[in-house]
């Protein structure tokens, strides 16, 4: 057994020079994991960085923002393995008063979870972290390294080759003796059989090599699910999105292959689709399709004006993997106006607003959202369809910077000025989307983090669970009663639907001391200008606000 596990660490260190990957879960281009939690008397601010390459190392830093922690471990558990199949814990290091770090080793891809095991005067408590962290691209040699270890094997081939031949000759010659036509021949013979072998070995190792990198990459390496998604017309003219999941990579196997029967709800919905107009990203809709077959999905649209939209789809598995689908979809203009107002789901929400950059006093600049100054602090605001007004507070500048977690902080205040209670949306006081100016960066955030809840449950269930592997049941009766969880969920009044869903979520201990606000944990991964749509719930109606940020390098 450590024999095998030698060689799979010696097979992948070699693939550690060929191989990059990226982070794959429910977002676009927004690597790593925030999570914000509180368990006992600690509230602490986790972020992890998967590896680039798996096997590969995390790197955890742990801010500890409440309590007092004295000591902190974690350990990755996989959700193939569960608890019993998971590693040690490692000790993080204190680098500050309220900060740890450390790293930890992801040995195997797909779906997973850091443990965290604090312990101090206010006792011990546990937090989970869900993880994803799957090979997705493979890049060639730097020219250098490539340069360099080709002279180098050059210089082995040939000193070994000498050495056979000198073996096979030098060694019958007495001092001073020269060397005879008989021993130079079997000196050649022997280099020659030498490289003839080594050449033949070299050869089988390259093929080897060829095998199990094809193998590698046709069914290790992370591939998006593709979509197909179109807009048509139904005979009423309402406008309908329709969502195919393209099946015909499945049969190539491994991560390229779904187990579509076993999606499951986050938030009591199947899929969250976010469409966002290009190019000033001025129309926004969060909407929540019914499942009419395995692959297949639809949803009325809302009255969006036409144009092009990028289509954001997220989806859990029961494994806890999560995943964001994309496209690009074209809006009609000519629609009923009658049929225009038939919604999907309940929950479904939309807005048109100002491009990005333009207001009435400003057209043309790229972000415009500073318009106030709230304690000293520069803060921002949005009116919301109701007539209330939400505020961006205590905004950390008026330039955000990459890599920095930020706690996107917002307020919902009445026509009045006075703090506007808030309600549970989908069992959480509130979503938000981010989206980058040109579409490459994407997340869909809670209040606790930047996973799905879903995908946490599941990932908990597992670590609770004492089997080394684990076992689907029947697909086609999962499938069903999911189907019927999820249609039960849209029969039951406002209330008893978030409580239900809150029930089913692991424990968030995250509310906020006033209930007319809800943050966000969100660290920016590249420079750019950015939209944020802000969604909240107040007296049984969905409101969006919209705010735009910059974001430059930091210094990280």
């Amino acid at each position: 057994m450590i024999r095998t596990f030698s060689l799979r660490i010696l097979v992948y260190s070699l693939i550690l020079t060929f191989v990059h990957s990226l982070v794959a879960r429910a977002h676009v281009g927004s690597p790593g994991v925030l999570v914000q939690k509180q368990a006992g008397k600690y509230q602490v601010l986790v972020s992890v960085i998967p590896p680039d390459v798996v096997p590969g190392t995390a790197k955890i830093t742990v801010f500890v923002e409440s309590g007092r922690v004295k000591t902190l471990q974690a350990r990755p558990i996989y959700f193939s393995s569960g608890d019993e199949g998971a590693p040690v814990h490692d000790e993080l290091q204190p680098l500050a008063e309220n900060r740890f770090e450390g790293v930890v080793w992801m040995m195997d891809s797909g779906s997973s979870s850091v443990e965290l095991k604090l312990d101090g005067p206010d006792g011990k408590a546990t937090i989970i972290a869900p993880v994803l962290s799957i090979p997705t691209k493979m890049q060639p040699m730097p020219t250098g390294t490539g340069l360099g270890l080709a002279a180098l094997g050059l210089l082995l081939v040939i000193l070994f080759i000498t050495t056979v031949g000198a073996s096979l000759a030098d060694g019958t010659l007495k001092p001073g003796q020269s060397v005879s036509v008989s021993l130079r021949r079997k000196r050649l013979v022997g280099m020659g059989i030498a490289a003839l072998l080594l050449g033949v070995g070299l050869t089988g190792w390259r093929t080897w090599w060829t095998s199990w990198a094809d193998d590698y990459r046709n069914h290790e390496l992370y591939a998006p699910m593709p979509v197909e998604s179109k807009v048509a017309l139904t005979t009423s003219g309402q406008a309908e999105l329709t969502i195919r999941i393209d099946t015909s990579h499945f049969a190539e196997g491994g991560i390229k292959r779904r187990r579509l029967n076993f999606l499951v709800p986050d938030h009591g919905k199947l899929m969250h689709v976010f469409l966002v107009r290009t190019p000033g990203l001025d129309a926004f809709a969060h909407l929540h399709p019914d499942r009419s077959s395995t692959t297949d999905f639809r949803s009325n649209l809302p009255n969006l004006p036409a144009g092009q939209y990028l289509l954001y789809a997220d989806v859990v598995f029961r494994s806890g993997f999560s995943e964001t689908l994309t496209d690009t979809i074209s809006i009609p203009a000519v629609r009923s106006k009658t049929a225009s107002g038939l919604q999907t789901d309940s929950d479904d929400s939309w807005l048109v607003t100002e491009p990005m950059g333009v207001k009435a006093n400003a057209v043309g600049l790229p972000h415009l959202t500073d318009d106030m100054v709230l304690c000293g602090i520069p803060g921002a605001s949005s009116k919301l369809a109701d007539g209330s007004t939400m505020l961006w507070t205590d905004k950390p500048a008026q330039i955000l910077e990459t890599g920095t977690p930020y706690l996107l902080k917002f307020a919902v205040a009445d026509s009045l000025g006075k703090p506007a209670p808030l309600e549970p949306y989908l069992g959480m006081g509130g979503h938000a989307a981010i989206v980058r100016s040109d579409g490459t960066v994407y997340i869909h955030l809670h209040p606790v983090g930047t996973y799905s809840m879903a995908a946490e449950s599941f990932l908990v269930d597992r670590i609770a669970d004492t089997t080394r592997s684990f076992h689907y049941p029947d697909a086609k009766a999962f499938r069903d009663s999911i189907d019927r969880y999820v249609s039960h969920l849209k029969t039951l009044p406002e209330a008893e639907k978030n409580a239900v869903l809150m029930a089913a979520m692991p424990a968030m201990s995250h509310q906020m001391k006033v209930n007319n606000m809800v943050e966000f944990p969100y660290a920016f991964p590249r420079s750019g200008h950015y939209r944020i749509w802000v969604q909240v719930k107040r007296n049984g109606r969905v409101l969006t606000g919209v705010f735009d940020t910059q974001v430059k390098d930091g210094l990280m």
